[in-house]
């Protein structure tokens, strides 16, 4: 396998509070193998030290223009310059209006102004300077001006109040990152996703489902975005955080799935059906708490509708992969299943070992035999299963 080049970032720091997640985000990229050069300004200072940064980074931390250590005086034109990218994280609303309007009165300005490559910016404030008119002119024109804005989000913030302008979590904006620079083969592709477990009530408070966490369901779909799809996520209950960029449907039963799968599969180019969706439902569910009794509760089951069957039954269905987790002979009932249901691509696991863990291992079934992956955690397999897809599916529009 090719090893991807080395990236390099500056990640610039302004004053806030968010600052603190600078140092988790920064431990992230270096653990992606990013080489993070950080450039900070002086009300960052205050938040959070340099020593901090240049530890975590392995590099020195630049906070002055007028940084002797540069050989040629222009540490605003060298950083740049190295860098693949520069990340601004956290972005004050004072250092975004900055960028707005062009100003450059500090190192971290007058780099971000005389730099050739791409600027992205984690903006962080409290929510009525995010929803302030004057704020939301500035974003617009970043955006104009092709900065790309990560955030922010919604929440409980420092001051007590609660609504927008939270700097996303350094994981999200870690993955961001690593979307960023991923090659974009499925760019403006529509990519319709089930992940997670479903939940078939069987009275007001008891039910039926699974253990299924919904990790590799959202792994894909961190994996998909990173490749420049477009994704809609439509996912059962699950304590997992939605990728950036994805768009959430929020399900609890497979009739509720159902029903958010048809209303977009005719609109999506491809379907992954990575939910482990009950095959059953019971057929009359109490609205009320069934009371404990001596006796035996006796629960009559009926099928749940076939998702992945539906959508590739389709008259023009989109590219269609499956999931299969089974608890023995993978591989003779995985193949039965994709011959079946008429599928392009079946990815085969065993639910022992993949159900609620964080890494597994997964057996690709297409017309061509059985690719098997090699162990890793589920993200790295979702890019790995993203780029075999891809191939696939460029070759299937052919």
């Amino acid at each position: 396998m090719t090893q991807e080049p080395t990236r390099r970032i500056v990640l610039g720091i302004t004053g806030g509070i968010a600052a603190y997640k600078a140092a988790e985000l920064l431990r992230l990229l270096v653990k992606q193998g990013v080489e993070v050069q950080v450039a900070m300004t002086e009300a960052a200072c205050r938040f959070i030290t340099p020593t901090t940064m240049q530890g975590l980074s392995g590099n020195p931390v630049f906070t002055d223009q007028w940084d002797a250590s540069m050989p040629n005086g222009m540490a605003h034109i060298n950083l740049s310059r190295a860098a693949d990218a520069i990340l601004i994280a956290p972005a004050s609303a004072d250092f975004i209006a900055k960028l707005a309007h062009g100003l450059a009165n500090d190192l971290l300005s007058t780099l971000c102004l005389a730099r050739n490559c791409p600027l992205i910016v984690a903006p962080a404030m409290n929510r009525e300077m995010w929803l302030n008119a004057a704020t939301r002119r500035n974003i617009a024109q970043l955006l104009a001006d092709g900065v790309q804005v990560l955030g922010p989000d919604c929440g409980v913030q420092a001051c007590g109040e609660e609504g927008m302008g939270r700097m996303l979590e350094a994981e999200q904006l870690a993955q961001g990152i690593a979307a960023f620079f991923k090659p974009k083969r499925l760019l403006g592709t529509k990519i319709l996703i089930t992940a997670g477990p479903t939940y078939e009530a069987i009275d007001a408070v008891r039910g039926i489902t699974n253990r299924s966490s919904g990790k590799m369901g959202y792994a894909i779909a961190q994996a998909a975005l990173e490749q420049g799809a477009e994704v809609v996520l439509v996912s059962g209950l699950t304590a997992l955080v939605k990728p950036q960029g994805a768009q959430g449907v929020d399900v609890v039963s497979a009739a509720q799935m159902f029903d958010a799968v048809k209303q977009r599969a005719g609109d999506c180019d491809i379907f992954i059906g990575v939910a482990a969706v009950a095959d059953y439902r019971v057929a009359q569910p109490s609205e009320q708490k069934i009371k404990k009794s001596a006796g035996t509760l006796t629960l009559e089951l009926v099928p749940n509708p076939d998702i992945l069957a539906y959508v590739a039954s389709l008259p023009k269905p989109p590219f269609c992969v499956g999931f299969a987790a089974e608890s023995e002979n993978l591989m003779e009932y995985a193949e039965q299943k994709r011959r079946a249901k008429k599928l392009p691509l079946l990815v085969g696991n065993l639910a022992q070992q993949a159900i609620g863990s964080d890494d597994n291992e997964l057996v690709l079934f297409d017309d061509s035999g059985s690719h098997a992956l090699p162990h890793a955690d589920k993200l790295t397999l979702a890019r790995l299963l993203m780029q075999h897809i891809a191939q696939r599916y460029e070759g299937a529009s052919k």
